[in-house]
């Protein structure tokens, strides 16, 4: 056998996309006959693609405890390269289609509750005047929402405080200013000074969800015995607004309620501000689709074309 011959048969894998696929199926969906379901095969099919895949390799991947398989450190070696191998797999063909198809027809894009709504649909409007033909699939995301929708690929790209692992973030312009409000006649606002922590432990908080299914039930400002917890962060603001409790909302959400005396900032001790930096996340910065770099490239004008405007009129946070 030729040395060229020999290094082609080393090179050419002898396991398949599908018995990798059937590996990862059985670890994450606990079983043989839940990875069956999943993949609407037949559990003996499933079964014989992993037991290939181990006679290939020589080694075992699951130990049988009791009507459970349960990985071998051999196997979660091999599990945690498979889900890479499948992530790239799939990946290649949705480059291959963006690249085959133009302009992709749907673009998905998860974007924090705190940037400002009028700024992201002023972008959507003009990328939408240059390809009115594609979708906009729009997620409004609180904390790790915009991480786990970059993370299981529902979205090409992301406008969020947080940069999941992984991932490479490109910090926009201007950051958020986020402040502590409530209603004028809130008893906060009655103490006549300075407010202090244990101050606000003694009122209701105002809280928006966090929208992954992973959420952090400790992602909260402040500890408090009274808390609302809401979905929606314009019924956090409408709570504000009748005096229902205090909350921490971002400056642009809320102007009008501050122009007109609904709320008011809290003179919280140490500093009553915050700011949180927005970054511009791609779902795959090896290749995104030129429609997705061009609604980023939209949002990064607009960002800067905002910031010098805000600094002209006294500041860009």
């Amino acid at each position: 056998m030729s040395e060229v011959k020999r290094d082609s048969e080393a090179l050419t894998p002898r396991i398949s996309l599908e018995q990798w696929r059937c590996l990862v199926a059985v670890v994450e969906a606990g079983g043989y006959a839940q990875a069956a379901e999943r993949l609407h095969k037949s559990q003996s099919s499933v079964s014989y693609a992993v037991q290939k895949l181990e006679s290939v390799l020589n080694m075992k991947a699951f130990s049988i405890e009791g009507r459970r398989a349960v990985l071998t450190p051999a196997g979660q070696m091999l599990y945690s390269r498979a889900r890479l191998l499948l992530d790239d797999a799939a990946g290649l063909e949705r480059a291959a289609r963006k690249v085959s198809a133009g302009w992709e027809s749907e673009i998905g894009i998860a974007v924090e509750v705190l940037f400002p709504t009028w700024l992201l649909l002023d972008c959507l409007n003009r990328f939408g005047q240059e390809s009115p033909q594609t979708r906009i699939e729009l997620y409004e995301t609180v904390i790790g929402g915009a991480p786990e929708a970059l993370r299981e690929r529902r979205v090409e790209l992301a406008i969020s405080p947080h940069v999941p692992s992984g991932f490479t973030g490109e910090p926009l312009a201007r950051q958020v200013r986020i402040i502590p409000v409530a209603h004028p006649e809130h008893p906060l606002h009655q103490l006549g000074r300075e407010i202090t922590i244990r101050d606000l432990r003694q009122q209701r908080h105002l809280v928006v969800r966090d929208s992954s299914s992973q959420r952090d039930r400790k992602t909260t400002t402040v500890e408090v015995a009274q808390r609302w917890t809401v979905t929606n962060m314009a019924t956090s603001i409408g709570a504000a607004c009748r005096g229902y409790g205090f909350a921490w909302l971002p400056e642009e959400k809320i102007r009008r309620e501050l122009a007109d005396g609904i709320l008011k900032p809290l003179p919280l001790r140490g500093g009553s501000e915050r700011y949180l930096q927005m970054y511009l996340i791609f779902a795959d910065r090896e290749s995104p689709g030129p429609g997705a770099l061009r609604l980023a490239e939209i949002i990064r004008s607009e960002m800067e074309t905002r910031c010098r405007e805000w600094e002209e009129k006294g500041g860009c946070g």
